[in-house]
């Protein structure tokens, strides 16, 4: 019964974790930042006090339903996991989906902000493209042995599975399938974080001190990430190797608890001068499009 209280506890903590304390932290992250913004001086006639509440009051809502389901949901799991025939697999594909239902409201604030930055760009005055001529690479945001433990989590995987390979278990998909997915994984991140170092600034208000914060946040998301799962890779495939299936429902929401704080260093408030000038026309339009 050990593996269950396990599960049920990291369960707790992904409920209060990505339900109820990241998203309080990730409103205070938000209001503290809307009074940096210089949006009531570009448009003095927009009620921006009212639209950031709106949306806000939506997110909170939403937020506290999932806080509640998932309450419902480890209480069931309570009473399930008490019985001796207690399935693995179907709990742990129910806190992945309980997870999944969690980042729902993420796709809210990245839909209110696209539509934001992209009202922002129709009304601000076209005016010259400035640039700063300043190198940025990789290390320059993130250590070398970051970036160390990235490679050797990348590494740490190819072994596990070339074991796995001497000492195979039903289920296991060989050894080119499994690195070939995690190389595609990695690369996918790989690319992530040149985007962030050098693709566009995502909004027309980020100043420059604004813009090292957001690549600095991405490098850093994308290289953490990797070794989070590199390393929770590595020891999936070494708990079906040694047996301890009953392990996997502990392991999935400890997976989804440490990918949700590595996420919530978007929460780090940067220092924020905000530029001058712009324009007051067309103010209803900016309302009605965020």
């Amino acid at each position: 019964m050990l593996e269950a209280y396990a599960f049920l506890a990291a369960f707790t903590v992904q409920i209060l974790e990505i339900s109820v304390l990241g998203p309080a932290r990730f409103i205070r992250y938000v209001r503290v930042q809307a009074t940096r913004l210089p949006v009531a001086q570009l448009f003095p006639g927009v009620d921006h006090d009212r639209i950031l509440e709106r949306y806000l009051t939506r997110f909170r809502v939403l937020q506290t339903v999932i806080a509640v389901l998932g309450l419902l949901l480890l209480g069931w799991l309570f009473n399930y996991m008490r019985r001796p025939e207690w399935d693995a697999d179907k709990v742990g594909t129910l806190a992945f989906w309980y997870f999944m239902v969690q980042m729902l409201p993420g796709l809210l604030v990245a839909w209110f902000a696209v539509r934001f930055n992209k009202a922002l760009r129709r009304l601000l005055p076209v005016g010259i493209r400035k640039a700063t001529l300043q190198r940025r690479g990789l290390f320059d945001f993130v250590s070398p042995f970051t970036v160390l433990l990235a490679v050797v989590s990348y590494f740490l995987f190819v072994a596990v599975v070339m074991y796995a390979e001497q000492h195979p278990f039903p289920g296991f998909g060989g050894v080119l399938p499994n690195i070939g997915i995690m190389t595609l994984g990695y690369a996918g991140i790989a690319f992530g974080v040149y985007w962030s170092l050098y693709g566009r600034k995502s909004g027309p208000l980020e100043t420059h001190a604004d813009r090292l914060h957001s690549i600095g946040l991405g490098v850093r998301v994308g290289i953490y990430t990797c070794i989070l799962v590199g390393v929770s890779m590595s020891l999936l495939l070494a708990r079906q190797v040694l047996g301890l299936d009953r392990w996997e429902p502990f392991s999935t929401s400890a997976y989804c608890v440490a990918l949700a704080l590595i996420s919530s260093a978007v929460l780090t408030v940067p220092p924020h001068r905000p530029e001058a000038g712009g324009s007051g026309s067309d103010r209803r339009l900016l309302e009605r499009e965020i």
